[in-house]
Order: structure tokens, then C-alpha cells, then sequence
């Protein structure tokens, strides 16, 4: 297999080396090798992420990806080359073939995890040693694949969890907590506690992985954010809205995956509330495993307040968010430990305000009322939900605030800028320091 990852130095002597070439080698930069499933050109917002911190990386680093299929693309693209490494903006990508079932099929989704999976195990059995390997949680299954990696050539191991598998799913209900779940769960939080430095997206996520036995001096904490020079607030109507023809509409807008973590079911409920307003409007923004169940609810309750948009091109972001009077971002008392919603950053950079149904004493939930850029509601409750819409949609000033007081937010703490030095200085701290007695 031609993969150009295994070119990384990585501290491994080539017996083939000449003495002129072991001094260059000496002086190359660290190698860093993310695994994670969606990247460039992939529109999910796990992919746009990685994608702009490995570019942002390159400086200090020689970085590389193994990735797959991706999931969405709106952008002319031809597919054919995508199993044959690559190289883009100075970061080596490989991507390796697995099967590609609709999100939408969760047990198609399922396979394509596993599918991806076991295509990276095979495809890292042929590298040199990186650096440093980190994994993502796209799919979580990569923390084993990392771990058989780390064991063969003992390079250092960080992970990266944009959220927390198995509790995610448990949390969901869609497995039971039963002894196979309680195994796996076990297997994972022992990698994690083998690894260099687990990251994460908030104190939340962080005070669960301590709760599984994960040092807390292992644990850095480097939130997503927002592009704040490409998303920024659109003076006058938005094109998105002017496209649609929404221009004098109250917009709820979701954007993002429509997937299980989200219980989006309980917006469309609130639309439900609200059909004796025909002024509010619902939009749903982005593809994903729920949508038919989305649409299906929406039809069974005879909705005309509720419409469904594709993923947009990254050139049209800015347009769509800034068309949200108000966007919606949910996250449920059984998840805030798991995961921190991506989408919360762009909306910040937007300078557009948002309803959260984020317990108290969630990291969420108070950024939203710290700062004073959004409105909590009960979780659970429909009824709270349509009334916050309904307070927003009859309090423009008081919306206008929040959306100033979002945008300050994301540029003093939010920017793309501000997490990759945090996790530059993550991995030079990494790489600096002894590794760790596993």
C-alpha cells in the first residue's frame, strides 16, 4: 500500500539511512497522525473541524490523517481518486475504502463504522511509528486500532472525544446497559487511561472521564469554536432568506446532523404548538439518520410550519445561519456529560441568539447565561420550548442583545485560532514529556 504517512520520521531508524539523511531526519518536525472517518472535503461539522486543525497544525508539525468515506459533500467533487493517498494544504491524507450505507440506515451506519474500522487496522499495520497517534470518535472504535498502533511501535497516544461512546448510546436508549455494553466500556476507558492525554470538549466530558479513573492531569480540556472570518453577522435580509422566499418569517432554525443525540422529535412537537402562528417557521438544516422520522412526524401532525433544507456549501454558511431569528440547540440531562454540540460555535460567530434545553450545571447552560447570549428552557418539556419561541418571536430588541453579546463571545473565546494553540501546546507538552508506564 502506497501511504505517504509512512514517511513520518517518528523516531524509527531505517537501516538504510545514510548519516546525511539521519542528521535531516533529526531535524524534521514531529509527526502527528488523527484518526478519524469524516475530513475534507466532508461537510459534517466533526470533519470541517479536524480539517481546519490539522491544516492549522502544519506549521509545527508533520501531520497526517487517516480518514474515510465522507458522509456529505456539496461540492462538485469527483469520488473516484478518494481510496489513494493525498496531500492538501500540507497535510497527508490517506483514505482508506469501507462501505457506505445512507446515514440514514442505522444499521447500515453500523456496518460502515465497523466496516471503517477494521479498514484502518489493516491500513496501520503498514506505517512506521508517528509521533504521536491521535484518535477521534468517528467511530469511537478507532481508540482500539490506535491502541494496537501505540503497542506495535511504541509512539505516544492522545485522545481526542468530540463525545463519550458507549454512555451516548446508553444515554439514548438505543442499547441496554447490559454485560457486552459494560465490557466495552471497560475496554475503552482503559485505553483511555493508557493514554498520554485524553482531550475534550468541556468540564462536563472531563468529569466523566475522571469518574472512569482517568487522571486529571491527563485531561486537557480544548473547546470546538466557530470560523469567525468566514461566519460573521450579514447586515439586511440574509440570501438564505431571500432564496427561500422566508424573508418576513420568525425563524427556528436547526443546523446540523439530524441524528439520535439530538431528539430533534420534541422541536417538531413545539411546531406542533405553534401552527396558530403562522408567522413562526421551523427549519431544519442538514441531513442525517432521523430525517425521514422527522418528516413523518411532521406529516402525521399536518405541519406547514416545518421546512427541511439540504447541508449547505461552506461559502453559503454564513448566509443560512445569520437567516435564524432563533437557532435551537439542544442538549438533554442524560447527554451533557457526552458530548458538547459543535453547532453552538458557528451560531456564536453568526451573532445569532439560540434556545437550549441544557440541564443546570451543565458547561452549556451556563455559557448561555453567563453571557447572555441565549434562553434555557426545562429540559423535557415541549410546552417550555414553545413558549420560549414564542416570548423570542414577540421580543426582537432583547434577541438583537443576545446576538452582539454571541458574536463578542466566539471572537474573544471561540476562534479556530485560539483551540489549535491549545492543542499545539497539548502536543508539545506530550512530546516533551516521558512517556507514561502503560
Amino acid at each position: 500500500m502506497s501511504f505517504p504517512i509512512a514517511g513520518f520520521a517518528g523516531g524509527i531508524r531505517d537501516s538504510s539511512v545514510t548519516d546525511g539523511d539521519e542528521v535531516r531526519a533529526e531535524t524534521r518536525q514531529p509527526s502527528v497522525l488523527f484518526l478519524n472517518r469524516s475530513y475534507w472535503p466532508d461537510v459534517e461539522a466533526t470533519g470541517q473541524l479536524l480539517t481546519a486543525l490539522c491544516e492549522g497544525l502544519t506549521q509545527d508539525f508533520e501531520v497526517g490523517v487517516l480518514a474515510g468515506r465522507p458522509n456529505a459533500v456539496v461540492d462538485n467533487l469527483d469520488l473516484g481518486d478518494w481510496n489513494n493517498a493525498d496531500e492538501r494544504h500540507g497535510v497527508h491524507i490517506h483514505r482508506v475504502a469501507h462501505t457506505s450505507f445512507p446515514k440514514r440506515n442505522l444499521v447500515g451506519k453500523a456496518i460502515n463504522f465497523l466496516s471503517f474500522a477494521r479498514a484502518s487496522h489493516s491500513a496501520l499495520r503498514t506505517i512506521t511509528a508517528p509521533d504521536v497517534v491521535i484518535f477521534e470518535t468517528d467511530p469511537f472504535l478507532l481508540a482500539f486500532a490506535a491502541s494496537r498502533l501505540q503497542k506495535r511501535t511504541n509512539c505516544r497516544m492522545i485522545g481526542y472525544l468530540q463525545d463519550i461512546y458507549p454512555d451516548v448510546a446508553v444515554a439514548l436508549g438505543k442499547v441496554g446497559n447490559n454485560w457486552a455494553i459494560r465490557r466495552l466500556r471497560s475496554a475503552l476507558f482503559d485505553i483511555y487511561r493508557r493514554c498520554d492525554r485524553m482531550v475534550v470538549l468541556s468540564q462536563d466530558m472531563a468529569d466523566l472521564l475522571t469518574d472512569g479513573g482517568v487522571a486529571a492531569e491527563r485531561i486537557s480540556i480544548v473547546p470546538n469554536w466557530g470560523d469567525t472570518h468566514s461566519i460573521a453577522p450579514v447586515p439586511g435580509v440574509s440570501r438564505f432568506r431571500e432564496q427561500h422566499q422566508l424573508r418576513e418569517h420568525f425563524i427556528a432554525m436547526y443546523s446540523g446532523n439530524l441524528g439520535l443525540t439530538q431528539r430533534l422529535e420534541e422541536f417538531v412537537q413545539a411546531a406542533a404548538l405553534l401552527k396558530g402562528r403562522p408567522d413562526i417557521l421551523f427549519c431544519f438544516v442538514g441531513r442525517g439518520s432521523q430525517e425521514n422520522a422527522l418528516r413523518q412526524l411532521v406529516d402525521a401532525h399536518g405541519l406547514n410550519n416545518v421546512r427541511f433544507f439540504d447541508y449547505q456549501p461552506q461559502d453559503e454558511l454564513t448566509h443560512s445561519l445569520t437567516a435564524a431569528s432563533l437557532h435551537l440547540v439542544p442538549l438533554t440531562k442524560d447527554l451533557s456529560r457526552c458530548l458538547m454540540p459543535s453547532k453552538l460555535y458557528g451560531i456564536l460567530a453568526a451573532g445569532r441568539p439560540y434556545v437550549t434545553n441544557a440541564p443546570v450545571g451543565s458547561e452549556l447552560h451556563a455559557i448561555t447565561t453567563k453571557h447572555h447570549v441565549g434562553l434555557t428552557v426545562e429540559p423535557g418539556s415541549v410546552r417550555a420550548i414553545a413558549d420560549r419561541i414564542l416570548w423570542a418571536a414577540d421580543h426582537p430588541a432583547e434577541l438583537e442583545t443576545m446576538g452582539h453579546n454571541a458574536r463578542q463571545l466566539a471572537e474573544s473565546e471561540y476562534t479556530e485560532q485560539h483551540s489549535i494553540m491549545k492543542f499545539r501546546t497539548v502536543l508539545q507538552q506530550v512530546i516533551a514529556s516521558p512517556q507514561i508506564q502503560r
